[in-house]
């Protein structure tokens, strides 16, 4: 297998999740690093934190792959250690430090036909569309419309729950059947809108608001909240297949573990 540069491996992951899908306020691609660098390993994870750099390099990886970029605006100055300044000003410190170039796909792999497909077969469901574009199967968005055998909402939480090893939050009648799910990584915001317009019984996300959690079971679309970073960590495994594409050795790309940054306190 040829040797891939940086910049090379940067250029083949656009091409799979082009620059133009993202959002005009995102920050895609190369955060810190050296284009011209060999990819000696590559480390997939979910973020971009000083601890995930640290996990690179101590895997022996140059190159960092992320879902979420290491920062949207860049912070006033770069710093050993968080404080005064945001995390990401540690973060690019201990990567430039390590010599770790960060590359971060975000809301352009969102976008894209593998985020759908590798949600639908995580759910063992038919992926119809995106929510974007529920009237274009082939049309690239964000979210996933899927067929679903009549569950009931109590079923496809146990379901979720399975899956995903988390005990997820939920809006809606256990008993309430459920034949069209949506699902949207991350935070909702206001795609719950399009999931009831798409004719959707419950949907399926990582975070969202009290209100509009409220306001969707009240108009009769189920809500079952994964938290963010469980609903998103999939991804993960679409970097890496997409590294794999894009020339790198499988043996030299190695995806993170999943690890909760936060905890939920249970009384006694």
């Amino acid at each position: 297998m040829s040797v891939v540069k940086v910049k090379e491996l940067e250029g083949r992951l656009f091409e799979m999740f082009p620059r133009d899908a993202a959002e005009d306020w995102d920050h895609v691609g190369l955060s810190v690093g050296d284009p011209e660098a060999e990819v000696e390993r590559v480390f997939v994870t979910l973020d971009a934190t000083v601890e995930d750099v640290r996990a690179a390099h101590d895997a022996g990886a140059n190159v960092l792959l992320t879902h979420h970029p290491v920062y949207i605006e860049a912070p006033g100055a770069f710093v050993p250690k968080a404080g005064a300044y945001p995390q990401a000003s540690a973060a690019v410190f201990a990567a430039a430090r390590f010599g770790v170039s960060v590359l971060s796909f975000h809301t352009n792999l969102d976008r894209s036909h593998e985020a759908r497909s590798v949600i639908a077969r995580r759910w063992g469901l038919n992926a119809l569309s995106s929510l974007e574009h529920v009237d274009d199967s082939g049309a690239t968005g964000y979210g996933v419309l899927m067929d679903v055998e009549r569950l009931t909402l109590r079923d496809l939480v146990e379901r979720a729950a399975a899956e995903f090893s988390v005990e997820p939050r939920v809006w809606g009648d256990p008993g309430h059947v459920v034949s069209r799910a949506a699902y949207m990584g991350g935070s909702l915001g206001h795609f719950g809108e399009l999931a009831l317009a798409a004719h959707a019984d419950a949907i399926i996300c990582g975070e969202a608001g009290y209100h509009v959690c409220q306001d969707l079971a009240l108009r009769g679309v189920d809500v079952i909240l994964l938290g963010h970073d469980v609903s998103e960590y999939p991804f993960c495994a679409v970097l890496a297949n997409a590294c794999a594409e894009a020339g790198v050795s499988t043996d030299e790309i190695v995806v993170s573990r999943f690890r909760r940054p936060w905890w939920t306190y249970m009384k006694g």
